[in-house]
């Protein structure tokens, strides 16, 4: 049983210092991951990666893992939920939607286009319904495109081999591309 798995169980059974030896484990990787996602993001983005794993951090809570799979799936999901929840935000009408943003302290810098927003509510709105019909599947989507994962940190995420993960990538590549396609 690995290091994380064995932190996680003292975490449920309540040892109090637990959840701050846990954080300094996962910290790293989970850090690594926030930072090739952001990597990915158009410039003006002013979501760090630090204050992502912050964030998902707050957000995964007092919740109960089963292992360490369990856990980076959880952190991976928390991750995205709080970029779609970032996106739909700026497309909010009463936070300006669709208008030009334009820094205060340079007024020469533009943020981000709301294309890529529309973009990513389009494969979250499709990536449920691919959850429903197969949830690997729409796991490894949130791991690689949101989270940034390689295909083999994905595969081990998930319990599957390196080939498994590529093929399920294809797979749901093709899937969702039909799906938002249709849509549009």
């Amino acid at each position: 049983m690995n290091q994380i798995t064995l932190l996680l169980q003292s975490c449920q059974q309540g040892h109090a210092d637990a959840p701050n030896q846990l954080l300094a484990e996962v910290y790293a990787e989970l850090r690594r991951v926030a930072a090739a996602k952001m990597a990915r993001e158009l410039p003006g983005q002013t979501l760090q990666a630090t204050a992502l794993v912050h964030e998902a951090w707050l957000r995964l809570g007092d919740a109960r893992f089963q292992n360490r799979s369990h856990f980076f799936g959880a952190a991976a999901e928390a991750m995205r939920r709080i970029l779609i929840d970032r996106a739909r935000k700026r497309q909010a009408v009463r936070h300006g939607a669709g208008k030009e943003h334009v820094e205060l302290e340079d007024s020469l810098q533009i943020a981000a286009p709301a294309v890529q927003d529309d973009e990513l509510l389009a494969v979250h709105d499709a990536l449920d319904k691919l959850a429903a019909e197969d949830a690997r599947k729409a796991e490894l989507v949130k791991l690689h495109y949101f989270v940034g994962l390689t295909f083999a940190e994905a595969a081990e995420v998930l319990g599957v081999s390196e080939p498994t993960a590529k093929r399920d990538w294809a797979y749901a590549r093709a899937w969702l591309h039909r799906e938002i396609s249709a849509t549009r």
